[in-house]
């Protein structure tokens, strides 16, 4: 039988590629630094979890309040929980702080860590619950608008005319009620939220064009057709009604920024929304200019999301004292200066009451009555459907969460100590890979350089892995993640395992190595894959079912297995097939690992497939059988 055809085999092009992975990985971790090689170094940083680095981590205990008749408190509810998780979570993650988690512990308590931050900082992070605030809209525009020229007259009013353009679409009414007006629709991520929460697609508050006087160009240069980032002077409201720092906030904020939070509240965790301050928010791709709060969350009661016959689902809520007779003082106001009843339109957006949570702005509802201890929103014209109102439900509920926190204990870790366990676990990695590498050469002897090349490369691909995902998603690696890495030098010492051991059958049976090598790798092939596919499959289902340190161990341990399948069909393969080409490998060395004798292997059998006679001479004819001998 003659071995199978090597002609398909190409070494050289599985090489090539694995060079040009290398070389692309570089040049992302390299990145503005690729020209600068006295900086290369700084390009390798990984971030490091709060285990391995520095941070502080808050263990806080839900409580609750007894009932009348209970002896205890009764637990929090999960839906309670899990909101507050989610708030803290975002409240954490807007500060800019990566490697965070947030994670429920038992039924009543969130453990938070944060690497790199201190104590004071952490407890100020998550001491208090998420804050709501109902505040009045003084003046909005779209975050940009087309202008003819690069300046124009102030005579251009920036208060609405009454035209359609400049207000407000109809939405419904109610006594005492808010009903949704609309949001802008653009293509801002914030129109999606604006969307779930209601808010009709209809145009918003903008200035009109055809608004009491048109913009008198000034003699500066036309810079027709450009973008240009709105200003008070292009809002539609009451701009005169600005303090000077929210005028100025208005004019440089850009919706379209991703930290266009930060240009508000600046690095303060804490600062998002002073209910004692005028202030900007975005939704949409439109800015809004906000009063001071009237409402909190904390002043808020008995939120619920309701099916109402007439009206669908809407949303309910009572307000307490003082902040009822405020905000009644400030909706007869609004009613009865910017709401026209005979349109059912607002003739101003100073008609919008702003729902903002933790400086995030979640809905603005048209108010077409007066209302001060209870209200309710409803979706306008387009009606709210009972996942949106749960939706707002929500915000407005969990704004004043029903749970208080405590903090039951905080505890830091040191640079020092975290440094300690760095070292720790990355002398554990140099141990196991040192008796990899040991007993490779002892058992396969040539065949070692491959495994151990194998594993170097593995390792690389790996490292720039993560330094990748680093600087590009903010990844952390902590304890459990470095545990992950570890666990995957048996990953790929296994792989190769399997594919030599495969190969040394193959010689047993009396192979040529070229021939061995080809046939071994399409058995052991299939082997490799459904045993990475198990561990892969394994890492998937433990991310997606735990939390905190378990899925930093769960994310390595998939993506190391990931990075085994590709060292071994671009490196360990493709370089045996050369090997096998050399007089060394192929010759059988006693050294490489393929020696035949010391193998064990079955000399090819010869001899014929059937006898041929040849005479022998003599009396009678006596014949003699003699066998001819060939390679079978």
């Amino acid at each position: 039988m003659a071995p199978p055809s090597t002609s398909t085999s190409h070494p050289g092009r599985y090489l090539t590629a694995l060079v040009v992975l290398l070389i692309v990985m570089l040049a992302g971790v390299l990145g503005s630094n690729i020209l600068d090689p006295s900086h290369w170094h700084k390009s390798f940083y990984v971030g490091r979890g709060l285990d391995l680095s520095s941070g502080t981590s808050v263990t806080l205990e839900a409580v609750t309040q007894k009932q009348p008749g209970q002896k205890t408190s009764p637990p929090p509810s999960a839906a309670a929980m899990a909101k507050a998780v989610q708030i803290i979570t975002n409240r954490v993650e807007a500060t800019g702080l990566t490697g965070a988690t947030v994670v429920p512990q038992g039924s009543n308590e969130i453990v938070v860590s944060v690497p790199g931050a201190g104590a004071q900082k952490v407890a100020t992070l998550v001491g208090e619950t998420a804050l709501l605030r109902m505040r009045q809209v003084l003046l909005t525009a779209p975050n940009y608008s087309s202008s003819t020229s690069s300046s124009s007259s102030p005579s251009a009013s920036a208060s609405p005319s009454p035209s359609a353009s400049a207000s407000p679409s109809p939405s419904a009414s109610a006594s005492p009620k808010s009903s949704a007006s609309p949001t802008p629709s653009s293509g801002s991520g914030q129109a999606a939220a604006a969307t779930k929460l209601g808010a009709s697609a209809s145009a918003s508050p903008s200035p009109s064009a055809s608004a009491s006087a048109s913009p008198t160009p000034s003699a500066s240069p036309s810079t027709s057709g450009k973008q240009v980032l709105s200003t008070t002077a292009d809002g539609t409201g009451d701009a005169s009604l600005l303090t000077p720092a929210a005028a100025k906030l208005f004019d440089e904020v850009n919706c379209d920024a991703k930290d266009w939070k930060s240009q508000i509240y600046g690095a303060n965790p804490n600062a998002w929304d002073n209910p004692n301050v005028q202030t900007i928010s975005c939704l949409g791709g439109e800015k809004y200019a906000m009063d001071k709060a009237v409402v909190q969350g904390k002043d808020l009661t008995s939120v619920a999301a309701q099916d109402e016959t007439t009206q669908g689902w809407v949303v309910t809520f009572n307000v307490k004292n003082p902040a009822a007779g405020a905000l009644g003082k400030l909706t007869t106001t609004m009613v009865s200066q910017y709401y026209d009843s005979s349109t059912g339109q607002a003739t101003s957006p100073l008609d919008l009451l702003a729902i903002v949570l933790d400086g995030d702005l979640q809905s603005v509802p048209q108010v077409s009555q007066a209302f001060s201890s209870s209200g309710e929103i409803n979706g306008g014209s387009a009606g709210f459907s009972q996942s949106q109102a749960t939706q707002l439900a929500d915000v407005l509920k969990y704004g004043s969460l029903p749970l208080e926190f405590k903090n039951l204990y905080t505890s830091s870790v040191s640079p020092s100590l975290g440094s300690d366990q760095l070292s720790a676990g990355l002398f554990a990695a140099v141990v196991g890979l040192l008796l990899v590498v040991i007993y490779s050469f002892i058992y396969y002897r040539g065949l070692g350089i491959v495994s151990v090349l194998s594993l170097a490369i593995a390792a690389l691909i790996s490292y720039m892995s993560v330094v990748l995902l680093s600087k590009e998603a903010g990844f952390t690696l902590s304890l459990a993640g470095i545990a992950g890495l570890i666990v995957a030098i048996g990953i790929t010492a296994d792989s190769f395992i399997v594919f030599f051991e495969r190969l040394r059958d193959e010689v047993r049976e009396g192979r040529s190595l070229r021939a061995a090598v080809e046939r071994g790798w399409g058995r052991a092939r299939r082997t490799i894959l459904v045993s990475d596919t198990v561990s892969f499959l394994a890492a998937l289902l433990l991310y997606i079912l735990s939390q905190g340190d378990v899925r930093g161990f769960a994310f390595t341990l998939g993506l190391t297995t990931l990075v085994d399948v590709l060292v071994v069909f671009l490196f360990t393969k493709p370089m045996i097939t050369l090997l096998a080409r050399t007089r060394f490998y192929g010759g059988g060395h006693p050294l490489s690992g393929l020696d035949p004798s010391r193998l064990g292997a079955r000399a090819p059998w010869r001899g014929s497939r059937r006898p041929v006679a040849t005479a022998a001479g003599g009396n009678g004819g006596a014949s003699a059988t003699t066998t001819s001998t060939r390679e079978a």
